[in-house]
């Protein structure tokens, strides 16, 4: 454990170090193929930087956090796009949006009242609907991690699909509180207020619901200029507007397939079987036939949210289990983050020993 730390700690001063280029070199060349070029030694070394870590939730989260979203926004930034321009007026500010999974709330356009166009009239809210605190729902789903890791003691006894659905609530569970922690130095030191990363997806009445406004929006907010927006230019150029989203949201998740398949090389070491690709594939094109059925279909028919939601975690759980953890559970991996829970117990209790107050009288 003591070796993975040093490692972990040993690649983020490389990543910050590299990102201390891009401030105040890269920045300054024009945008373009020619800083494009310039960022191409950061774009292979943010790749094959989480390879020196083991650790499945170090090196999971750190290829994520730098070999994914780094990389998409250096993409952006070279052409000016994206969360890091125009060039932000500080140093951290810059490596903090760079390398961590957030994004800054920006001011609603002006006359967004007034606004009456069919892209925001649809658009799901954001806002915690539940009306209790984000930092509350952050500590209830710590609690409900810790029973779900507790639980794992009697997976003996348990039935395979009840170990599958602990797993579905661990992944979201575990990534929600992952991105917290990234989030709240940044927010508590330089007081940025940032977008929530995830919106309550098991409240989801649709996979458009799910995958674009609830689901690691992180992620959502990185693909959706680097790949959505372009192509479906391109596509309505093709095909026309109406239908313009169709290829865009397929490609989309195309993109998201092959993001994960990188980071389940990290995990796991072994050539990839494109499992994962096929369930981001599958869930493209449910989606992009899910928005044909409402097109077609508005105003007409529409199920009540005590069914679509249901239904749609329902799906995406299913799913999971036929495609997105099959790879992960027969290299080990499952067993590998089960054991990591009790390593960073043990390694807790090590180096911050709680002792409780004794009475002695």
């Amino acid at each position: 454990m003591d070796a993975e730390i040093k490692n972990f700690i040993k690649v983020w001063i490389t990543a910050i170090t590299s990102l201390c280029y891009c401030y105040y070199i890269v920045a300054k060349i024009p945008r373009g193929m020619i800083r494009l070029l310039f960022l191409l030694p950061i774009f292979y070394l943010f790749t094959m930087l989480p390879c020196n870590l083991n650790s499945f939730h170090l090196g999971g989260s750190t290829a994520f956090f730098l070999g994914w979203l780094g990389n998409f926004k250096l993409l952006l930034f070279a052409f000016d796009q994206g969360p890091l321009s125009p060039p932000l007026p500080k140093l951290l500010h810059f490596i903090s949006i760079a390398c961590l999974p957030i994004k800054l709330k920006q001011d609603p356009p002006p006359n967004t009242k007034n606004n009456k166009s069919p892209s925001h009239k649809n658009t799901p809210k954001s806002h915690n609907p539940t009306k209790v605190p984000r930092s509350m729902l952050l500590v209830i789903k710590a609690l409900f991690l810790a029973m779900i890791i507790c639980a794992y003691d009697y997976r003996p006894n348990l039935h395979s699909y009840v170990i599958l659905v602990l797993y579905c609530c661990n992944t979201y569970l575990v990534g929600e509180i992952i991105l917290a922690m990234a989030a709240a130095p940044v927010q508590a030191i330089f007081g940025f207020e940032i977008e929530p990363q995830f919106n309550e997806p098991y409240l989801a009445t649709s996979l458009q619901d799910f995958w674009g406004y609830r689901w690691n929006l992180m992620v959502t907010s990185i693909l959706r200029p680097t790949i959505y927006i372009p192509i479906r230019r391109i596509s309505a150029n093709v095909i026309g507007s109406r239908w313009a989203a169709l290829p865009a949201i397929i490609s989309t998740f195309i993109v998201s397939g092959l993001a994960h398949e990188v980071i389940y090389f990290y995990f796991t070491r072994v050539h990839p079987t494109w499992e994962v690709t096929w369930f981001f594939v599958l869930h493209g094109v449910c989606t992009a036939v899910e928005v044909v059925v409402k097109k077609t279909m508005t105003n007409r028919w529409q199920l009540h949210r005590a069914i679509s939601g249901p239904l749609t975690v329902g799906f995406v759980a299913v799913t999971s289990f036929w495609l997105f953890f099959p790879q992960l559970i027969r290299n080990g991996m499952d067993e590998k983050a089960i054991k990591e829970y009790s390593i960073l117990a043990d390694f807790i209790k090590v180096n911050l020993p709680l002792q409780l107050p004794l009475d002695k009288s």
